[in-house]
């Protein structure tokens, strides 16, 4: 069984919408696939739709923006309940910071360069959550970079003057949300240096003890070493093990299944999980 619990829609920062990402899934000769949306779960009902249709099985998740001591940290919450009141006002503050933190980052780059919020309107769909991969292509898109990874690492890096910092929840708060609202935390990708700073073991214990259910270990942004001490750690604090491709269509070079979760660990998700999962 091949299963791959990390993927992105054009509800967030994807390009395919969500039922064509169910249906790439399904081409890729992928069993189970989550759709986890940065904030959003605005793409489960199509996801669930095409996942019927397709024969394969879709985890609905999504993937928090929270913060701790200043670093970005990404959670994926697995089959939480998409009415929890509680969750939801703080994804919608997030949201809108986001949308706002777009907005001033494309004013400042328009003192500079010919980019204007139209350009970036261009490059979403309707019901998209804007935000900074969205700006990113329309740098693209009027020719100032040559791809989304070059503007992430030139005009919208952190410490560009361009960038704009947006409210997010603390770390071991969303932990918290998430459980609440009935769903499974799994931090992603948490030793990726490449995207910038990462917390340290004693945060990744604070959020443990708050509730986190697991680590994605097996993520291409990790090195040999970095996944080999998540291993350990993971072992250590008795955490699931989770592999996953970030999928997010064209927009990243990311595969659907170049990594994967074993089976066992989808079960005992889905044995912590209020939602159900979808398909087959």
């Amino acid at each position: 069984m091949r299963i791959d619990l990390h993927t992105h829609s054009t509800v967030s920062d994807g390009t395919d919408a969500p039922g064509e990402v169910v249906a790439r899934a399904a081409e890729a000769g992928l069993d189970v696939v989550a759709l986890t949306d940065h904030d959003s779960t605005a793409g489960w009902a199509e996801a669930s739709a095409a996942a019927r249709a397709h024969g394969i099985v879709l985890v609905p998740g999504m993937e928090v923006s929270c913060r701790a001591g200043g670093v970005s940290v990404h959670l994926l919450s697995y089959l939480h309940d998409p009415a929890d009141a509680a969750l939801l006002a703080e994804l919608e503050e997030t949201r809108d910071s986001r949308l706002h933190r777009a907005h001033r980052m494309v004013e400042l780059l328009a003192r500079d360069l010919p980019i204007t919020w139209a350009d970036v309107e261009a490059q979403t769909e309707p019901g998209t959550t804007v935000g900074r991969p969205h700006v990113a292509d329309a740098l693209v898109a009027l020719g100032h970079v040559p791809d989304r990874s070059a503007a992430f690492e030139s005009l919208l890096a952190t410490g560009s003057p361009y960038y704009v910092p947006h409210h997010a929840p603390d770390a071991v708060t969303a932990v918290r949300l998430v459980r609440a609202a009935g769903g499974v935390p799994v931090m992603a990708h948490p030793a990726a240096s490449v995207r910038g700073a990462t917390v340290d073991d004693a945060t990744i214990r604070r959020m443990v003890d708050a509730g986190l259910a697991g680590l994605e270990v097996h993520h291409r942004d990790h090195t040999r070493s970095q996944t080999e001490h998540l291993l350990d750690l993971a072992d250590s604090l008795g955490l699931l093990v989770t592999g996953s491709s970030d999928y997010h269509g064209a927009g990243k070079p990311n595969l659907l299944g170049e990594r994967t979760t074993a089976p066992e660990v989808l079960e005992r998700i889905m044995e912590q999980g209020r939602w159900p999962v979808v398909g087959r």
